[in-house]
Formats: C-alpha cells, sequence, structure tokens
C-alpha cells in the first residue's frame, strides 16, 4: 500500500486523549477539530526539560529522494514507547513546495507516520501562511516607506534585501520587478519571491522562546541602508508589533499522533541548506517538559542541518543532546560509491565500499561534538544480506552500535534493536556535548572551522563581495553571531558533483547575508536556490480529490 493508503486504516484517536497521554489536560489544548491542537507554551517546564533524553536525528549525504530521517525518528519513537520509555517524537512541517514537487510530503512513511497525514502535509493549522503573511507585510511597509513622501525613512532602494515569499515552487517568481504603473503604484525595483521555508521569519520562529523573544527578533531584522549609509531595521518601521500579531498562534505548537497513537508534535519548518533546518526550540522544550525521551531530526546530511542544530539552536537555547542516530541507506552509499540514481536497487557491493568513507565522515564530524553515534540502515525492500552485512562490519570494526531500522514496514516493532542501542548508549552517559565553535570568535575563524572540521575543505576563499561583507557585519557589530552556512545537500564539498568524501577542495564564499533577527549569518557557498522550480512531472499530476472530499496521490 502507499503511505496514503496505509494512513488511511489507522482509526485516529481524539487529540484529547493523546494531549492527556502527553500529560496535559483536555482543557489546556486549542483544538482544530479533532485530530489537532496547539499547544500552550505555559506547558513549557524548563526544570522538567533538563531531564529529559534529548536524541538528534540525522543522516549520511542525501540522494535527491532522501534518505527517510523522518520516518527513521518516528519509527524510533514507537520503538522506545514499546520498550517503556515515555517518547514524544518532535519534527518540522511539511512544505507544499516540496510536497507537490518531487519529495512529497513530509509525515514519515509506511508504518512510521504522523497523522492525520493530509492534513499536516497541506494547510494543517496555519502556521506557514501566518509566516508568509508576516513576511509580506514587512515588505509591504518597506515599499510603503520608499513611497511614502512625510514618513520617509529615506530607505535606498538598491540595499534592501528583503523580498517577498510564497509556499510553492515557482521559478518564475525568482526574479522580478516591483512598483510599475505609475506614480501611485510605488517606487520600481529590483527583487524576487523565495519558498516560505527560507524566510527568515520562519527561521526567527524556531529559535523564539517567547512571544516576547520573538518581537525583539522581529524587530532586528536588518532590512538596509538609508542613502546617508544609516543602517535600517525591522523595529525602525515599526513593523515588529504588527507582524507579531500575525505570529500569535503560529507560535504555538502542534499535537498530533504517531500511527502507535503516541504523541507527536510537529512546528516550524526552516530548510536546513539555507536555514538552521530544526524545528522550533519551543517545540523541542514542550516535548523534553513531558517526556523521559525525545526524538527530534534535522535536515539533509550531518554536515548540514545537524551541525547548525548543534552549533545554533543548541547554544542558543542551551540545550545538551545525548546520542546521534545516523539515519544510512545502502542506495546512498552505492550513490555515493559511484553507482547511476537508475541502478540504486540492484545489488551492487564495490560501489558500496566505495560510498562508505560519506558515512566514515559523518561518524568523525559526530564524534568533534562529543556525541556517541547509532547507525541506523534505514532498510529498503531491495536491500541484500550481504550489503547490510557488509555495513555491519565496517560498524563492528570501529566499534559503533549499528541496527537496521525495518520502520517502513513493521512500525515501532522494526525499531526495537535500534531503540535499545539508543538507551544503551544513554544510560552509559558517554556523551558530553560541546559546540565546534565559541560564537564570539571572528566571523572568518568561525566560518573555516566549519569548512575544514566539518566539510573537510583544505582552506576557504572569499570573494571580493564576501570581503565587502565581513566589513559590514563589523560595522553593524555583528561578528559575535553564529554562522548558517548555506551550501548544497549533495555533496560535503560545494559542489554537488563532488560525492562521496571529497578532499583537497576549497570551498567558497560568494557573499554573506545578515539574518540578524533570527541571530545568524549565512555565508552563500555555490548555487543556493531558495525559490526551487518543480519538475518536468510534478507530484502535483498524481493527486485528486473525489466528490466525498477523499484525497488520492497524496505521498
Amino acid at each position: 500500500m502507499t503511505d496514503l493508503q496505509i494512513a488511511k486504516t489507522i482509526t485516529l484517536k481524539p487529540i484529547t486523549t493523546i494531549a492527556e497521554k502527553f500529560g496535559l489536560d483536555s482543557d489546556l489544548i486549542e483544538m482544530y477539530g479533532k485530530h489537532k491542537a496547539k499547544l500552550p507554551l505555559k506547558a513549557i517546564d524548563r526544570k522538567a526539560a533538563k531531564q529529559s533524553n534529548l536524541v538528534l536525528v540525522s543522516a549520511i549525504s542525501p540522494t535527491p529522494a532522501g534518505e527517510g530521517k523522518t520516518t527513521i525518528s518516528i519509527g524510533l519513537s514507537e520503538g522506545l514507547n514499546r520498550l517503556n520509555k515515555k517518547t514524544t517524537v518532535v519534527l518540522r512541517e511539511p512544505s507544499l513546495g516540496p510536497v507537490f514537487g518531487i519529495k512529497g510530503g513530509a509525515t514519515g512513511g509506511g508504518y512510521a507516520q504522523v497523522l492525520p497525514m493530509e492534513d499536516i502535509n497541506l494547510h494543517f493549522t496555519g502556521d506557514f501562511s501566518a509566516i508568509e503573511k508576516a513576511h509580506n507585510l514587512l515588505a509591504a511597509i518597506i515599499d510603503n516607506n520608499i513611497q511614502s513622501k512625510t514618513a520617509s525613512l529615506m530607505i535606498d532602494p538598491r540595499t534592501i534585501g528583503w523580498k517577498r515569499v510564497v509556499d510553492l515552487n515557482d521559478r518564475s517568481l525568482r526574479h522580478v520587478i516591483v512598483g510599475l504603473g505609475g506614480t501611485t503604484s510605488g517606487v520600481p525595483r529590483e527583487t524576487g519571491f523565495d519558498i516560505t521555508a527560507a524566510s527568515e521569519i520562519m527561521a526567527i520562529l524556531c529559535l523564539a522562546e517567547n512571544l516576547k523573544d520573538l518581537k525583539n527578533r522581529l524587530g532586528n531584522i536588518f532590512v538596509g541602508y538609508t542613502f546617508d549609509k544609516k543602517p535600517i531595521y525591522a523595529k525602525d518601521l515599526k513593523a515588529e508589533g504588527a507582524m507579531t500579531v500575525l505570529l500569535k498562534d503560529a507560535i504555538k505548537p502542534n499535537l498530533v499522533q504517531t500511527i502507535e497513537g503516541n504523541p507527536a508534535i510537529i512546528h516550524g519548518g526552516p530548510f536546513a541548506n539555507i536555514a538552521q533546518g530544526t524545528n522550533s526550540v519551543i517545540a523541542t522544550l514542550m516535548g523534553m517538559s513531558h517526556s523521559e525521551y525525545t526524538v527530534t531530526e534535522a535536515g539533509f546530511g550531518f554536515d548540514l542541518g545537524a551541525e547548525k542544530f548543534f552549533d545554533i539552536k543548541c547554544q542558543s537555547a542551551n540545550l545538551k543532546p545525548k546520542a546521534v542516530v545516523l539515519t544510512t541507506t545502502i542506495r546512498a552509499l552505492k550513490y555515493h560509491g559511484g553507482a547511476d540514481l537508475k541502478s540504486l536497487t540492484t545489488e551492487n557491493l564495490e560501489a558500496l565500499k566505495k560510498g562508505i568513507p560519506n558515512l566514515e565522515k559523518h561518524l568523525e564530524n559526530i564524534s568533534k561534538f562529543n556525541i556517541v553515534p547509532i547507525i541506523a540502515i534505514n532498510k529498503f525492500l531491495s536491500d541484500t544480506d550481504e550489503e547490510i552485512q557488509l555495513i555491519k562490519n565496517f560498524a563492528d570494526l570501529n566499534g559503533i552500535k549499528i541496527a537496521v531500522a525495518d520502520v517502513w514496514a513493521k512500525g515501532g516493532e522494526g525499531a526495537l534493536g535500534l531503540a535499545q542501542c539508543v538507551i544503551d548508549v544513554i544510560e552509559s552517559n558517554i556523551s558530553d556535548f560541546k559546540p565546534l565553535y565559541q560564537w564570539k570568535s571572528d566571523v572568518k575563524t568561525k566560518i573555516e572551522t566549519i569548512a575544514t572540521e566539518i566539510y573537510g575543505a583544505e582552506y576557504v576563499e572569499y570573494t571580493a563581495k564576501a570581503k565587502a561583507h565581513l566589513n559590514k557585519i563589523s560595522n553593524l557589530g555583528l561578528n559575535d553571531l553564529p554562522i548558517c552556512i548555506a551550501k548544497t545537500q549533495k555533496s560535503l564539498s560545494d559542489n554537488p558533483k563532488l560525492l562521496g568524501r571529497p578532499k583537497d577542495f576549497i570551498i567558497t564564499v560568494r557573499e554573506i547575508e545578515i539574518a540578524a533577527g533570527a541571530g545568524f549569518l549565512i555565508p552563500i557557498t555555490g548555487d543556493i536556490m531558495r525559490m526551487p522550480g518543480l519538475p518536468a512531472h510534478p507530484a502535483s499530476e498524481k493527486m485528486d480529490i473525489n466528490d466525498d472530499g477523499e484525497i488520492t496521490g497524496l505521498f
């Protein structure tokens, strides 16, 4: 059966029942129908959260289809609950761009899903819409101020980096001109659209710890300069209050359920090749406040989402993870060993051997944070016993715990071995999290530490534009912000064609964007797409709905 067909066979429990299992009285939740709810921020208990065991699920460098971190995260949480460890899985919300594009939804797969699958993958509780509106409100306020004859801050339109956003893949909107139509229609200028998941407001929402913090961060969004070189922030336009009003409900995390009837929290959805790639601090703390174990995931490979999870989110919110589950697939290792994408379901031990250095590098990276890794082989039907054994031999040789996770087919039952590995690691109390760098280091040192230590680069080059941006960052007094490198997810390098474990390569920083509201700097490497396009045959072609409202083709 397809994921959607499996989801439809499950009889959902009332969300009030799930809330009570989570540890909250049903009167405290804000219901969105029978099976979704918002959780109040007052339900976060920092003292209790410190007692929870936080587990991060990451992955090796992925194939274009992804390696199933969400599926593993959900399956692991089911397995831990089966072993009588009260566990909550905390995930990001899906973006409509990938849902209708090539990757599909982000609610897991098979018998390791969060439900209601259709609602979560579509409009859910309206968080993305609220983020989109808050972002575009600031864009409208900026253009209105440029147009104004009485309240103008004299913003130089050439310095504005704030685009508009929409939660769809639409390449035609990447570069646009606004303000055409005469003097009453605004001042013409070049701009464009990003996808909503790439909005700085998405990143801000996922790092804010309460409404006050959210409003302060929104006010700190850097807009541009005046004609006399004075920096302008959103607070100078008096925009942060109204933007916070639009986000008053979106800041609350969403409670849903897994296939096996366990609590799941889904909140926020920043991309990991552009932003921090993890769910909100609020959602993570909410899960930790009411769970013995909290399982969360970070986008793309360990070099992207996980590094940012550790160096940005964990430092910002004072979180200390206890273990990392590294999602590994035989198909991805064969891909990194030189096998063609079309042949990944065919046994190829030689390509698998050649791809293992990619796995090896990610394991080395985990150790740099003083965290114990566990390899989870996300099992596919095409995997052979010989291929699985080859990876097990590698793990045994290096003293690393490993488990085959057959969660797509078996749900929590297929994750019992993995869950026990996680319990063993945490109860051994070996992990002692430490970040890769200190925020107070200078900007170049932080960039170069990530590039050389995590990516394996020989050194970093900066274009003239990037060097000018370093000066701008210094002049604005933002040197102490952490680093969120924008890089391809397809390679450890900034070149998507360098698969496996590339060596002796150079990382080139083309420019550095300022996300002062989110509280980080974004060095841009390679060609990063903030507004994806649709493939020749997008997933939307297979979607339909009948007269009874039954959806088909969603995955």
